[in-house]
């Protein structure tokens, strides 16, 4: 068994060896989007390693180039769908926000603040600043904006 501390929870896990850092934070109840189902495509998944890069397994090719888009990735980032465990006492961060899924998420909350910042999920950037109201005219800019991972999927079968 393996360790993968999660961060800023401060929750330390066991898990089998080779075991998917998004596994474990799925099972640990972390909120992630997963919206192009794993496949190292998006960025809704995207973490930072603080300890224990090399107890990971190497980055992918399609990691390499994913993370190359995202928007606030560092030497540290990781796609914890494409990061397998396979040492002890790996350490994690996730980013803060809320990836946004679709543009009808937005719409209830027109004249609210956002209490956290709301990510774009292929590349990551932030859409709106925490703290910022949510207007009709930011989701009219928004429209524009290509939010359907599915077809990003299915281009990279």
């Amino acid at each position: 068994m393996k360790t993968l501390t999660l961060q800023p929870i401060n929750k330390t896990i066991s898990v089998k060896t080779d075991t998917k850092v998004l596994d474990t934070l799925l099972a640990s109840q972390c909120e992630v989007a997963m919206a192009c189902g794993g496949m190292g495509l998006c960025a809704t998944c995207h973490v930072f390693v603080i300890k224990g890069e090399e107890s990971l397994t190497p980055r992918t090719e399609r990691e390499i180039r994913t993370l190359g888009t995202i928007t606030g990735a560092t030497a540290r980032s990781r796609l914890s769908c494409q990061a397998r465990i396979i040492g002890d006492g790996v350490v994690v961060e996730l980013p803060e926000g809320m990836y946004l899924q679709d543009i009808e998420d937005l719409r209830v909350l027109v004249g609210k603040r956002a209490e956290v910042p709301i990510l774009h999920p292929r590349d990551g950037r932030v859409l709106i600043e925490r703290g910022k109201i949510i207007t009709k005219s930011r989701i009219l800019e928004l429209e524009g904006e290509d939010f359907d991972m599915s077809k990003l999927a299915a281009s990279a079968s």
